[in-house]
């Protein structure tokens, strides 16, 4: 975690004014995936261009195409995006290609306070105590959402013989997963297992819970364990005798579309999708039945978007998004997104009484992100997604056993990582 010092409040309050002067008159442009969190902040844009007279204007599009599209930009003579939005799956590969500023400077000069963003989100997209590429946006770490109905229902207690709660190890939810499926007519837990990214996400939250890591305090490959292994055939056994029919093939939409219309008792997901599925008018069978807690065994996977200023751009451009990122994730705009139904990256708008009157679950979803933990993040993330959910998906549907794909997707994630 970097550690910063800042500048007395006078001489930050002039360098700010220095930034602003030399920042008006730049358009920013900023290409953002097409997700409910970018409609909240462009909600906010004709506010920020009122106090700093810089205008900002976002390029929506969808996930699958941001990352070639920036690339393209930021190996050009200057980008035409001169904001970015990073996911933190490129938080190791943006940085090594020298693409990125180094925040850390910015946050000294103007003296932007760095103390009420959750440690845990900062690792995650790259700070150390050299340097800050990115600063985080918003997270969608993972949890568990799970119907509190069928938990309350007395005959299914008396099938299950025991008390019927949300159970503090991995095993034990899948058993009661798998029980929710044989008993209470639903699916007991909603998955996502289609290769690639649904699945590789999917299965770091088993691998977590179970006690597993990709990496050890080393940096090396820590995959191959017993631990990984447990996770693997709790994951297989869950997408086998718990998940939805076609679960092998199913996506994040796919699993909330189930969850809304009541057929599932539970779903591995971000936290912050609680408020649309407990919504009276978009999802009635549920409504009101919804509850949200931290994986079973305490770790669920962490990931979220950061704010980066690429440096193939003016000196003006980048004064301008400096502005523009401590502007957005100052408290008051960040509170007034939250407002809204954004995902906090600062403890102090988890915290925020306003946003607890309106969101309760918002104490719950602070103890999902700061019990988070990542996925690896280096230069071939993206590709180590797919090495890994090919693995997971042979393991699922029969096709390789369980210690054959574990050793196969830690001998992968070895030589990305040596390359």
């Amino acid at each position: 975690m970097t550690k910063y010092k800042y500048t007395g409040t006078l001489i930050a309050a002039l360098l700010a004014s220095t930034t602003i002067s030399h920042a008006e008159g730049v358009t920013l442009h900023a290409l953002m995936e097409d997700v409910p969190e970018t409609s909240i902040i462009e909600a906010l844009l004709p506010e920020f261009t009122k106090e700093t007279g810089i205008e900002v204007e976002f390029e929506k599009v969808g996930y699958g195409d941001m990352h070639d599209k920036l690339v393209a930009q930021l190996v050009s003579g200057e980008s035409y995006y001169n904001v970015l939005s990073v996911d933190f799956l490129w938080a190791g590969e943006f940085p090594a290609a020298g693409w990125l500023e180094d925040l850390r400077p910015y946050a000294e000069k103007t003296g932007f306070d760095l103390k009420p963003f959750i440690p845990s989100m900062l690792d995650l997209l790259g700070a150390t105590e050299e340097a800050m590429p990115i600063l985080p946006m918003y997270n969608y770490s993972m949890g568990v959402i799970y119907r509190t109905d069928l938990l309350a229902d007395e005959k299914l207690a008396k099938a299950y013989g025991k008390t019927l709660e949300m159970p503090g190890s991995l095993a034990e939810y899948v058993e009661l997963a798998k029980f929710m499926k044989g008993h209470a007519g639903v699916a007991g837990s909603a998955m996502q297992g289609q290769r690639g990214d649904p699945n590789s996400m999917e299965f770091s939250n088993y691998l977590f819970s179970a006690g597993g890591a990709y990496l050890d305090a080393e940096g090396k490959v820590a995959l191959n364990s017993d631990a990984g292994v447990a996770a693997l055939d709790l994951y297989v056994d869950a997408i086998k005798n718990a998940a939805q029919t076609g679960a092998l093939s199913a996506t994040l939409d796919d699993t909330m579309r189930l969850m809304c219309s009541g057929e599932a008792f539970s779903m591995v997901t971000y936290w912050w999708m609680l408020p649309q599925l407990d919504n009276a008018e978009t999802c009635p069978a549920v409504a009101g039945k919804l509850a949200l807690d931290v994986m079973p065994g305490g770790h669920g996977e962490s990931g979220g978007w950061g704010w980066g200023i690429p440096r193939n751009v003016s000196p003006e451009a980048k004064d301008a998004a400096w502005k523009f990122i401590t502007w957005v994730q100052g408290k008051e705009i960040a509170v007034k997104r939250a407002m809204e139904g954004h995902a906090p990256v600062r403890s102090d708008v988890f915290e925020d009484e306003g946003v607890l009157a309106k969101y309760p679950f918002y104490s719950k979803g602070l103890s999902v992100v700061a019990s988070g933990r990542s996925f690896p993040i280096f230069t071939y993330t993206a590709q180590y997604e797919d090495v890994l959910g090919t693995q997971v998906s042979l393991a699922a549907s029969g096709d390789a056993t369980t210690g054959d794909a574990i050793a196969a997707a830690a001998k992968g994630l070895d030589e990305l990582l040596a390359k």
